[in-house]
Order: C-alpha cells, then structure tokens, then sequence
C-alpha cells in the first residue's frame, strides 16, 4: 500500500491539466517533499503490481500517462478527437524550429526552399511553436521556439531529449543506404 503523500501526489498527478511540477506539490502540501524521489516509488509501485498507468517526466514536471500497450483501447475511446494532425510540410517546419532555434521565418525558409509563413502560422496555433522575441538585425525579424506543449505532446522533458542528427541518419543509412541531411549535426 501507498503511503499518504504518494496516493495524494497520485491524485495531483491525476487531476492536473498540465505537467505537474515540485513547486505545486510543495504549495499542496505546505512542505517541501522530493517529487523526483516519490515519483520514482510510485514507478516501482505501479510496474511491481502491473498497473495501466506511469509516470512520465515532461516539459519541466510529471504527467500520469497509460503504457503503451493499452493504445489501442485509448486510440478507439478517443478516435483522433483533439490529436494534432500534421502536414509533411508541418513536420519539416517543426522539426527546423525545434533544431535551430531561437529560428526566423527567412531561416526556415531558405533550409526548406519554400515560403513557410503558412505553416508557421499553422505552428503558432497549434501552440507547438511560439514567437521567442526579434533579432537585432536589419527589419529585427522575429525568432520562432517550441513551447512546453510541444515538450509535453512528444513526451520530451527538455528539447535535450531529441533525437541527434547523427543518429537520425544512421538509422536512415540502414534503411536506405543512404543519409537524406547533408552539413554538421548541431
């Protein structure tokens, strides 16, 4: 059995709409607790007694989340209601934005090869992407980021979790034979 402050830092972790962070709990609380370390109990409590559920750290805090083998159920009770749907184009934009930023739209532009004030237009109200501030430079055009949705909806806790280039292109290399990016890695 749980204790008292894991089964009330479960339901915090339940009934939050966003990623539940130390600081809430301590206001909850009125005390200051190691969220990292009863997270981590509730982890072992949860995969000791095969429950549906984990918790996960994203964008700077913790979230309940359903293992993976009950999508198909979750998929079905929701059947894409709400899911963010993108373009090629939109996952190309976003994936620059991600890797490049602080990134204006002419940068973006000139890597694609197409205008992409559309797409980021789309990215802005899909809240993946939010405008970060202006360069300093002629027009001082504006710099494009992710937001934490875009941490919270790809399961990352900081953008430090994606993925390098170099090994996006070696799993490319052994598929295709190929690499499709060209230039440094960041």
């Amino acid at each position: 059995m749980l204790p008292q402050t894991h089964r009330i830092i479960e339901s915090l972790l339940f009934s939050a709409r966003e990623p539940l962070t130390e600081n809430q709990v301590d206001i909850c609380l009125q005390e200051d607790v190691s969220l990292e370390e009863i997270v981590k109990e509730l982890n072992d409590y949860y995969e000791r007694e095969k429950v549906s559920i984990w918790v996960q750290e994203v964008s700077e805090g913790y979230r309940l989340m359903t293992r993976r083998e009950y999508d198909p159920w979750i998929r079905r009770l929701y059947q894409n209601k709400g899911k963010v749907k993108l373009s090629t184009s939109a996952l190309e934009t976003l994936s620059i934005v991600a890797y490049k930023q602080p990134v204006t739209h002419s940068d973006v532009d000139a890597i694609r090869g197409v205008d992409s004030i559309g797409t980021l237009k789309t990215l802005l109200e899909k809240n993946l992407i939010e405008m970060k501030g202006r360069l300093d430079g002629p027009g001082r055009p504006l710099t494009y980021g992710t937001t934490s949705y875009f941490l919270e909806y790809f399961g990352l806790h900081s953008i430090r979790d994606l993925p390098k280039i170099s090994e996006i292109e070696e799993i490319f290399d052994a598929k295709n034979g190929e690499a499709p990016f060209e230039g440094n890695s960041p």
